[in-house]
């Protein structure tokens, strides 16, 4: 018997394959779960310039592309309405346009960073040289102030001279016997952040280098890309496929670029309200405010704290001056600034902000709280469109607000019955209200003195079957005596 080769054949094979690497891989993370880590960490050290490269493409594609169609294609065009021979080289004139577009978009982004580290860092280390040199005044002026406080209030000079007696002793131990044997761990560690400061600058020169790459030749590579999409998935899961990554797109270029923008004009209205109320160390407040307040939700709480202290240690009544600014700028952004520059680009509430927040912070630290909340927002949009199309397909409402006063959906009609409390009232058990317990209380006893007409009428209405069979009595006992 000859055998007959089958397309299932090989699909069997490939599904048994895919088994028993899963099986193998869940075996290896269960038992060597920190090795993997290990080895992830290193892979993803080793791939971190081609990271850089891709992210920092993705963030100067926007400013590419504005460059391009808004001045260097028109030119273009112009040029060669003017000339028509050119239009054989119109493809070289783009390549060229594409060129200058990355040339201008790099000094732009250079002349960024060169201004940033020549008008904001020589301000922001003379501010922490000037904290530094002048640390012991700013201490005498919080000790003066906290003992004119102590001094009008006598319970809290008790209170607060017993808690430093209670915590003196345990404080002194902790700076002896855990902090100072640390002190050589401290300086490694110091250093070992110096290097991988280091190696971070260098791997973002190589990302830098990586993005022109990218940024030339970006159609090529997205084309690239939908092809081996289309031959890999079938039409429809690609379809699908390529509406979830523009999602992606849209979502994360949405709220990131919306939130530097945002943080940055934060920053400046910061740094002018401050100057203007003479301030100390107003470039580097306005920097902390600006560069937390990229952080949602928190960032800026996490912001006003260290600047808080900076000047309550000049000036403590500047420092509950400067806690009621924040307070009202932060409710500015909040409500008017950040709506209008970002809109709904996330659709989160405000309790699944929180959520993200709190879980990718403690998985991947700070850049968890500045990543966290378009990342789960990705995942929250995939999520409901999957559960929108499977409703869809079983011929349901995807609409939310249908389903606050379902109880069931009838199986052979699938309609929406609603729950009992919810239907008409003529169908709704009367409940007791305490609300009007006096208006329920009249309805089974009435009071004589607040309807005396009533209470005459039933006496009237009462007495009149009395009377009646009282006549009654009377006609059949004169009858009988006439009898």
């Amino acid at each position: 018997m000859k055998f007959r080769w089958e397309k299932k054949y090989l699909y069997w094979g490939v599904t048994a394959l895919l088994v028993v690497i899963g099986g193998l891989l869940a075996y290896y993370l269960i038992f060597h779960g920190g090795n993997f880590k290990d080895h992830l960490q290193n892979l993803l050290h080793i791939c971190m310039p081609i990271l850089d490269g891709f992210i920092l493409a993705w963030l100067m594609c926007p400013l590419v592309n504005a460059i391009e169609h808004f001045a260097l294609y028109p030119a273009r065009d112009w040029l060669i309405s003017q000339k028509p021979s050119l239009q054989k080289k119109k493809k070289q004139l783009t390549s060229y346009c594409r060129g200058i577009s990355i040339v201008l978009t790099l000094c732009f982004v250079l002349f960024l960073v060169y201004g940033f580290f020549r008008v904001v860092i020589p301000q922001i280390i003379g501010s922490i040289q000037s904290i530094a040199g002048q640390f012991p005044s700013y201490v005498k002026n919080v000790s003066d102030w906290a003992e004119k406080l102590l001094a009008d209030n006598p319970d809290i000079e008790t209170t607060v001279s017993d808690l430093i007696d209670h915590y003196s002793t345990d404080l002194e131990n902790f700076l002896n016997k855990t902090m100072m044997p640390q002190i050589n761990a401290i300086v490694k560690t110091v250093s070992l952040s110096m290097l991988s400061f280091a190696k971070a600058v260098w791997n973002l020169v190589i990302g830098l280098i990586i993005s022109i790459y990218l940024l030339a030749s970006k159609e090529r590579f997205v084309s690239q890309g939908k092809k081996l999409l289309y031959a890999f998935w079938d039409t429809r899961q690609a379809n699908v496929i390529m509406e979830d990554f523009r999602l992606i797109d849209s979502t994360f270029g949405g709220f990131i670029s919306g939130k530097i923008l945002d943080s940055a004009i934060i920053g400046v209205l910061c740094f002018v309200v401050v100057s203007i109320m003479k301030m100390p160390y107003p470039m580097l407040i306005s920097v902390i405010v600006g560069v937390t307040n990229i952080i949602p939700f928190f960032g800026p709480f996490i912001g006003a704290v260290p600047c808080a202290l900076l000047i309550l240690m000049v000036n403590p009544m500047q420092c509950l001056y400067f806690i009621i600014f924040i307070w009202i700028l932060q409710q500015f952004d909040g409500n008017f600034l950040g709506p209008k520059i970002l809109g709904d680009s996330t659709g989160l509430s405000g309790f699944w902000i929180i959520f993200s927040i709190t879980i990718f912070s403690g998985l991947m630290g700070v850049p968890g709280m500045i990543l966290g909340v378009p990342i789960f927002a990705v995942f929250y949009a995939l999520i409901k469109r999957y559960v929108n199309r499977s409703l869809q397909k079983k011929g349901m409402s995807d609409k939310t607000e249908e389903y606050q006063t379902l109880d069931y959906v009838d199986v052979q009609t699938g309609s929406f019955i609603s729950k009992p409390e919810d239907k008409p009232a003529r169908h709704r058990k009367k409940q007791f209200s305490f609300r009007n317990f006096k208006e329920d209380l009249k309805t089974f006893i009435p009071h004589p003195a607040e309807h005396p007409d009533e209470k005459a009428q039933t006496t009237s209405d009462n007495a009149a079957p009395a009377v009646e069979s009282n006549r009654k009595t009377e006609d059949s006992s004169s009858e009988q005596s006439k009898k």
